[in-house]
């Protein structure tokens, strides 16, 4: 039963019971007793009102306490020294003693904040359960009306406005609290994270002490405050965030932290590519270098905004180190050349390629290594990474080109040797190697030695060199499919030069069979040196493996000399062929240069009035038709 209304109305039971309302220890049956003696005075609304702003006084006091900096600066008895009048006030932004006094006094402060903040949510709890048995008018509706915020919206917004106030009036008054809370944003952003755990924790657990309290002697209302799922501090608004607003009371000092943390990650480029130079960092330099991106990291890892806004950083630190690395870089023509042995630019760029390819390791380890690391921070650092792995490939592609012009202008050697022979009678023919293969060969192993090993980047060499050997057998099949005459002995050494040619690429591959349809091509279109015609035109191959354009353009082989080749008919070099065959990756333009050429050999029949074909047309207008149909 509820206490009488006139009974209440002892000054000593007002006092009494405003003293439980203010005591941590109370369990809700003592809070609810309480509340319902101020509700039949009429005082409730005042009483609260009153009570939340003690808490709030507390903690702003508690705030001014922490941050005094008289107390800060306060030396002790075995630090005072000398006679009267000398001073013995520490130099407080570099002493070790003022800065473990200031993290003491925060972790207190942080130590208070929960404490009350607890209290707050426990009488706010109990406000929004308990009913007055008469009226049954909820508590909380005698105290929040009209759209106001909730009790512990508006303390806690209170308390976030105090930080946010107090704390710039206190740094704004000293230099040594401004650089200490700047230096060392990530352990003041620690506090604060682990305060709002604390809070959240608090919430989870204090229902487990109301069902704990006893609560049979109050009325219905409390005994069910099991079924409330309000297990969090302060559920999210759509236009308030609590933890943000905690966390903004300190957001003017993240700015300094990251703008010093950029600049401790920029320092040591800075050092290590002095203007003028000429050289990457060294291996001790780069690492020093690695040091401090970890470091920045780690230390930033107590929070994910934090950790993301820092890895911006580190992103702009990769990308510096790209830029100064690139301005190293030889761009002149001995940068290219690959007659003779390594040029100084050259050396100078395999330093530069395995400098970058060390901090994209280096890089990439530290933040593989890091723990719970946010993916949007991850991906940043990422994308930073593979702008240094687009200058790599920058920097070498003047020397792929050379390598890869060098190797198309030997292969098309194979026209100035003559492949016209016929099998000899006496026997199978001791096969040699083709002059242009032996060439090639040669060629490619030197280049390996002379160039390309000197790069420790293996993975990206041989990304880069077997697009080149992919080029080469691409190259070496459009030419062998062009060579006229074609006869038996010439077949012969051709066959030799397809198996050569897999031994040539090898230096630039991991292993030969990597290179995919160039490869099986390769092998495919070898054996068909030796079918006949229609064999040809119905090898599984086509279409898929080899393409049908080359196919047609090797049945030219076999046709009289009337019947011309496309490049013949357009009276075009192999070289310019082949360059107009770069030019145009089509099937179907390839495949309609074909068409003119087989519609002038039929005009050119016609004109002369002659009886037949040559055997081979009807076969390639076949394979013809059937090309461009599959395109359709």
């Amino acid at each position: 039963m509820c206490p009488d209304r006139e009974s209440t109305r002892d000054p000593s039971e007002h006092g009494r019971c405003s003293n439980q309302l203010s005591r941590p220890s109370q369990n809700p049956t003592q809070v609810g007793t309480a509340l319902q003696v101020f509700h039949n005075l009429g005082t409730l609304k005042n009483t609260i009102t009153s009570v939340v702003d003690g808490y709030c006084a507390s903690i702003e006091e508690s705030i001014n306490t922490a941050l005094d900096i008289k107390v800060l600066t306060q030396p002790s008895q075995s630090a005072v020294r000398g006679g009267p009048g000398r001073s013995t006030m520490p130099t407080p932004g570099n002493t070790a003693a003022f800065r473990a006094s200031l993290w003491t006094n925060m972790e207190k402060l942080v130590d208070h904040i929960c404490t009350v903040c607890g209290q707050v949510q426990h009488l706010q709890k109990i406000l929004a359960k308990k009913r007055d048995p008469v009226s049954h008018i909820c508590f909380i509706d005698e105290i929040v009306k009209d759209g106001q915020s909730e009790i512990l919206y508006t303390f806690w917004n209170s308390i976030t406005q105090a930080l946010y106030s107090q704390f710039q009036v206190a740094t704004n008054s000293s230099m040594f609290l401004k650089q200490a809370f700047e230096g060392e944003y990530p352990k003041l952003l620690r506090l604060y994270n682990d305060l709002w755990k604390r809070l959240q924790q608090y919430s989870q657990n204090i229902q487990g002490k109301f069902n704990a309290s006893g609560t049979t002697d109050l009325y219905v209302d409390l005994q069910h405050m099991e079924d409330d799922t309000q297990d969090i501090f302060i559920p999210k608004k759509p236009d308030y965030d609590p933890e943000k607003a905690l966390k903004d009371s300190i957001q003017p000092y993240e700015a300094a932290y990251l703008s010093k943390s950029l600049s401790r990650l920029f320092d040591p480029i800075n050092l290590v590519f002095p203007p003028g130079g000429r050289n990457p960092p060294s291996s001790d330099e780069l690492e020093g270098i690695i040091k401090t991106i970890a470091s920045e990291l780690n230390v930033a890892a107590v929070d994910a905004n934090l950790t993301l806004a820092v890895s911006k950083n580190v992103a702009k630190t990769i990308q510096l180190y790209g830029v100064k690395s690139e301005q190293l870089l030889s761009t002149q023509g001995d940068a290219s050349q690959v007659i003779g042995p390594l040029t100084e630019g050259q050396r100078r760029n395999v330093a530069v390629v395995n400098s970058l390819f060390r901090l994209h390791q280096s890089v990439t380890k530290v933040v593989s290594s890091q723990c719970s690391f946010p993916p949007a921070a991850e991906q940043t650092i990422i994308s930073a990474l593979k702008t240094i792995h687009v200058l790599m490939g920058n920097a070498v592609q003047p020397l792929l080109t050379s390598v890869g012009d060098a190797i198309e202008a030997i292969i098309i050697t194979m026209h100035q040797e003559d492949f016209s022979g016929s099998l000899p009678s006496s026997g199978r023919p001791d096969v040699p190697c083709s002059l242009y293969m032996k060439e090639l060969q040669g060629f490619i192993a030197r280049v390996m030695s002379d160039y390309f090993k000197h790069f420790e980047c293996l993975d990206f060499v041989f990304d880069n060199t077997e697009a080149i050997a992919q080029r080469a057998i691409e190259l070496f099949i459009r030419n062998a499919s062009l060579i006229r005459p074609l006869g038996e002995g010439g077949k012969m050494r051709l066959a030799a030069d397809f198996a050569q040619m897999e031994m040539a690429v090898g230096p630039f591959c991991r292993r030969v069979s990597d290179l995919g349809k160039s490869y099986r091509m390769l092998r495919s279109f070898r054996p068909l040196l030796f079918q006949t015609s229609e064999h040809v035109a119905s090898s599984p191959a086509l279409g898929d493996t080899i393409p049908f354009s080359i196919i047609i353009q090797f049945l030219f082989t076999r046709a009289p000399a009337e019947l011309k080749s496309p490049f013949q008919r357009a009276e075009w070099s192999h070289a310019r062929f082949s360059q107009w065959l770069d030019d145009h990756p089509s099937e179907k333009d390839r495949l309609l240069l074909i068409r003119g050429a087989l519609e002038a050999y039929v005009q050119s029949v016609r004109s002369r009035e002659g009886k037949e074909f040559a055997p081979v047309y009807p076969i390639m207008v076949q394979l013809l038709q059937k090309a461009m149909s599959a395109l359709q």
